[in-house]
């Protein structure tokens, strides 16, 4: 063949792919890939902390704000003191959005029926919002309960649960998260719910 660029790319072409990942040697030192388990050195850090006080300090700080978080919850935003007594009704009814179905799979109730709580569970007591940083709300909260001829249930929007309960030495309720107050679209405290027919009665009542 007289093309020598042309012979070497037959050359190429004909040599074994293999053939081009031969061994090179070793171009430089090598190392074992040593790497330490997570586990230990986690343990070696908590043994450390240990040691030296920081795990104690921890602990106590954490213990703390449980703590707090129990004695002293989150209040409930949007509710203020009530300024302008009001009384609104909130109807419970909801409609299903599907088919419940028993363990059989025999249709209960189909899509679209409308569903009263009150008709499985009347509300047979009191539900009373109150803020236990105001003195008035708690002063009313107190007269009511001892007046009442109907059970009335304290759950708290603000402040102390556990204090008040030692001092009342009764349970105290909290709506952690304002989940009660959303539902029952409450904007002001004192405020009592109950039940009236079909509906929960809600009286924003100023003390």
């Amino acid at each position: 063949m007289r093309n020598p660029f042309l012979a070497s790319l037959l050359c190429l072409a004909v040599i074994p792919s293999f053939s081009l990942a031969s061994d090179l040697g070793v171009v430089g030192p090598t190392y074992e890939i040593a790497e330490r388990d997570l586990i230990e050195v986690m343990k070696d850090k908590f043994r450390r902390m240990e040691r030296t006080g920081e795990l104690a300090k921890v602990q106590e700080d954490y213990k703390k704000q449980v703590l707090d978080a129990v004695e002293k919850p989150k209040p409930v935003q949007g509710i203020s003191n009530t300024e302008t007594t009001r009384t609104y009704y909130v109807d419970p009814t909801w409609t299903l959005d599907r088919n419940v179905v028993d363990e059989k799979g025999s249709l209960l109730f189909p899509s679209g029926t409308k569903v009263n709580p009150l008709d499985y569970a009347p509300l047979t007591q009191m539900l009373l919002f109150f803020d236990q940083r105001e003195r008035s709300q708690v002063a009313f909260a107190k007269r009511l309960i001892e007046q009442s001829s109907t059970r009335v249930k304290p759950i708290l929007v603000g402040g102390e649960p556990l204090k008040l309960m030692r001092q009342w030495k009764r349970e105290v309720f909290y709506d952690q998260g304002g989940v009660l107050s959303r539902k029952f679209l409450l904007k002001q405290s004192p405020a009592i719910v109950s039940q009236d027919g079909k509906r929960l009665r809600i009286d924003e009542i100023r003390p």
